[in-house]
């Protein structure tokens, strides 16, 4: 005890391991790391930032490319003498994000693009002489609707990546929820041909809120319903298991092929059968985006002629 509340009392002893903790800090940072003097030059770096840029040597000036491109500068003071951190960009992650944001925007033009192409095929017969114009206004609104919901699961994606949407607030038991969305799908399951039956553990509980566990079941509900065809039948079920909790949607019907089964979860990918519909091809997109960010896995089983299993597993 006496020799603990010695080195605690010896001032030169807590300076170093301060200095040691500082440097291991910004050392092993995973981030662009740069500690500058007062004139500029490289007091310490991380080792990513050593790694990404060149003459980062202790004593030599700063690369310019970093002084002109740092996103984030902090200056301060120690003992009087000015340092200023400088946290940089990874020019890689930084193209392969805007890579990223332009292929889904190009996709998201293509998307609407077809849609609005019927709006308008639709709109101008009903210009025509004699035209049919209730039926062919009616159809006008299902165009309508498919943009509408394609432009609200953009929207909501949106904000699902940029956390303004929380996904996780505490667990919610999640059989009353699904049995809610079965419920409510009833009409569209009707005129689908497909029965869905909802089974579980009733204590079962997810790490999601209320409305997170909605959105992932209707998404993964309706998926089925869009494409598991006539006479199929899709099981919603959620257990507790021994290392965690599963939620199901598997249904027996028309199947997947094999080579489509790891892109299910892309951004408006669509195998042969699907591209014929009128989802907006995010559904799945969405649900894997809620279930990874509450800490879980999502992955799809299945073959032609042998349905689709989709299992969400948290730990």
């Amino acid at each position: 005890m006496r020799r603990l509340l010695g080195r605690r009392a010896d001032p030169a002893l807590e300076l170093r391991l301060e200095a040691r903790r500082g440097r291991a800090l910004v050392e092993e940072s995973r981030e662009i790391v740069v500690v500058l003097d007062a004139d500029e030059r490289v007091v310490a770096a991380s080792r990513r930032a050593r790694e990404l840029l060149g003459g980062l040597e202790e004593g030599a000036p700063a690369p310019e490319p970093l002084l002109a491109g740092a996103p984030l500068r902090i200056d301060y003071e120690v003992d009087g003498r000015r340092e200023t951190i400088l946290y940089g960009r990874d020019s890689g992650d930084l193209r392969a994000y805007e890579e990223l944001r332009a292929g889904f925007t190009a996709a998201v033009s293509h998307e609407l693009r077809t849609p609005l192409a019927r709006l308008l095929a639709l709109l101008d017969s009903a210009l025509l002489p004699d035209a049919e114009v209730r039926d062919l206004v009616e159809q006008a609104q299902v165009e309508v609707d498919q943009i509408r919901e394609l432009i609200d699961d953009v929207l909501f994606l949106s904000e699902l990546e940029s956390g303004h949407e929380v996904v996780g607030l505490g667990s919610t038991r999640a059989l009353p929820v699904l049995v809610e969305v079965a419920e409510d799908l009833e009409e569209a399951a009707a005129r689908a041909g497909v029965r869905i039956q909802v089974d579980g553990d009733e204590d079962a509980e997810l790490p999601l809120r209320p409305r997170m566990i909605r959105v992932v079941v209707q998404n993964l509900a309706e998926n089925a319903l869009r494409y598991a065809g006539p006479g199929a039948h899709l099981r919603l079920s959620v257990r507790r298991e021994e290392n965690g909790v599963t939620l199901v949607a598997a249904d027996d019907g028309v199947g997947v092929a094999p080579e489509d089964l790891p892109r299910l979860f892309e951004r408006f990918y669509r195998g042969d059968r699907a591209r014929a519909s009128r989802g907006t091809g995010l559904g799945l997109a969405i649900v894997k985006h809620v279930i990874t960010s509450a800490g879980g896995t999502v992955e799809a089983s299945g073959a032609r002629g042998e349905g689709l299993t989709i299992r969400c597993a948290f730990p």
